[in-house]
């Protein structure tokens, strides 16, 4: 009896899993709305869809560009490039966009974390108050967070802000199962800033991520899946992640490491480096 029963358990386990991987997803296929018309925009590594300007993304490249952002249109045409004074670009792998240290406003953050050999000691985001399209294009006030590993250098390039919170997240990417680290609200900017490893994520190569306006809903994504998360009531980001998640079709990308929600939370975009002769495109999965 004993025996049958600890079978039983087992086939309900599997089972809720499948059902939760085989759900019907809540997004429709990938619609393309455009190819990018900036062509110093080769190496998209970051998206977030813009809160100060209604339809307008924010992007920027990987490593070896200068310290700037670009924003364009949601069809891809271009619109402004702003500067971050006094800043290098060594490996800026992500970016997103939430609260800060000031009430009611939106701050961008940027994550210079890529270190495809672990070799560099500390990591850097850089935080700064959202432009408007109308601002100067150079930006002058900008926090810098340095922050180091508890448990080793890494390569990462996801990284999240709770907007419930104001809490970072960061999820690494090169390991078997890569971690999740956890870097809770008020950073510091005048001392090195340690995360929390909270804990361990069973996929591999995970290259962007973002969290819905009202902090309910989660997106990740791999080279060649999205992954979902609906956060339940009381669940905090953590407890949400280590549930399995369903997957969205994705519609593959030359080097798609880049995803956003929009702002109102009908869908999300996707976007991709520019490999070769490969023009890239902005893709947007809508709500059903």
């Amino acid at each position: 009896m004993l025996n049958r029963l600890i079978l039983l358990i087992a086939i309900s386990a599997v089972l809720a899993c499948s059902d939760q991987k085989n759900s019907d997803p809540p997004f429709s296929r990938a619609e393309s709305l455009g190819i990018l018309t900036n062509d110093a925009i080769n190496e998209a590594s970051g998206l977030e869809a813009s809160i100060k300007n209604p339809g307008l993304l924010w992007t920027h490249n990987d490593s070896g560009d200068t310290a700037r952002i670009f924003l364009i249109h949601e069809n891809g045409q271009d619109v402004k490039t702003f500067y971050l004074s006094g800043l290098q670009n060594r490996d800026w792998e992500d970016l997103t966009l939430g609260p800060g240290p000031e009430k009611g406003e939106n701050y961008l953050y940027i994550a210079e974390m890529g270190d495809n050999k672990a070799i560099h000691e500390y990591q850097y985001i850089y935080r700064f108050k959202e432009p408007s399209r109308d601002d100067d294009v150079m930006i002058t006030d900008v926090d810098v967070i340095r922050f180091q590993y508890p448990d080793g250098n890494r390569d990462a390039e996801c990284l999240m802000v709770d907007p419930l919170t104001a809490d970072l997240y960061i999820v690494s990417k090169r390991e078997q199962n890569v971690h999740l680290y956890n870097m809770a609200y008020p950073q510091s900017t005048s001392e090195t800033v340690i995360p929390k490893n909270v804990g361990t994520l069973h996929f591999h190569k995970i290259v962007a991520g973002d969290i819905s306006a009202d902090g309910q809903e989660i997106i990740m994504k791999t080279y060649d899946r999205i992954l979902y998360w609906k956060r339940k009531e009381n669940n905090d980001i953590k407890e949400t992640l280590l549930t399995p998640p369903i997957d969205v079709p994705y519609q593959p990308e030359p080097q798609g490491e880049s995803i956003a929600w929009n702002v109102d939370d009908s869908g999300f975009y996707t976007l991709s480096e520019e490999p070769g002769e490969k023009e890239a495109e902005v893709y947007f999965y809508q709500r059903k």
